[in-house]
């Protein structure tokens, strides 16, 4: 079944009515017609309602809610990826497939080693073609939620935020005797319901002092193994252990 976002304030009384791009998919590239059977999802609430088609329009595709599914693909594990500034097309391909793996949220961070800079309306256009990329994934994979992906950030800033998650990792290529399964062997004896970061290098890695001032402020320093990954790798990599360990009881 296709599933679409839509805002709260475009669920109202039994009735839900989608605008914007999603008219014209459903109308001309869907080919959709009228009672044929949707799932629409409420962003804020990640409410999940099977829906049928009442009225096609050129500006807007009126439904009416069948059934009330609830919330059926989010998991216990709330993850943010803070990820130096790639390369466009890396970032692009860290937000589809973080998504798919389950990511709440993207943080991009100018660090010392970042190649890309970005300001102004150029850095206005990236994040909105960045949420654009992860709302697409979100459908696609049937997410019920859209990943946010928030304004560039600096190592300030992640310092401010760190006592906020329950355990924020940083891959660093110089680690060799703290390993993430150790990181998250220990929390997972703690709690059920996790709030993890992951703090990733660009395509020049952290720079030493960096890590020295996240470490001093609570971030947990972690080896990835031997070899050496690219930006891109290391956060599908660490996302999917996360995953695999702790969603949802994980890896008993």
């Amino acid at each position: 079944m296709r599933k679409f976002f839509v805002e709260s304030n475009q669920v109202n009384n039994n009735k839900i009515q989608i605008i914007g791009e999603d008219v014209n998919h459903i109308k001309n590239v869907l080919r959709l017609e009228i009672g044929e059977q949707i799932k629409i999802c409420d962003k804020k609430t990640s409410t999940n309602y099977i829906s049928e088609i009442s009225e096609i329009t050129n500006k807007y595709v009126n439904c009416d809610i069948v059934e009330i599914a609830g919330n059926e693909a989010e998991g216990n594990v709330e993850l943010h990826i803070f990820q130096g500034l790639p390369k466009a097309d890396k970032m692009e391909l860290i937000i589809q497939k973080g998504t798919e793996l389950g990511v709440t949220e993207f943080i991009p961070v100018s660090l010392k080693r970042s190649i890309v800079k970005l300001s102004g309306k150029d850095e206005t256009k990236k994040i909105d073609r960045w949420n654009k990329i992860a709302e697409v994934a979100a459908k696609q994979c049937g997410r019920d939620l859209v990943p946010n992906v928030r304004n560039i950030e600096d190592i300030k800033s992640i310092c401010n935020e760190i006592k906020e998650y329950d355990l924020v990792l940083l891959a660093y290529e110089l680690e060799e005797k703290n390993y993430i399964k150790n990181e998250l062997l220990e929390l997972k004896n703690k709690k059920e319901n996790y709030k993890i970061a992951i703090i990733i290098g660009p395509e020049g890695g952290i720079d030493q002092s960096e890590v020295e001032i996240m470490q001093e402020n609570g971030a947990k320093v972690i080896s990835l193994g031997k070899r050496i990954l690219r930006t891109e790798t290391v956060a599908l990599q660490v996302s999917s252990i996360i995953m695999y360990e702790l969603e949802n009881g994980g890896n008993k």
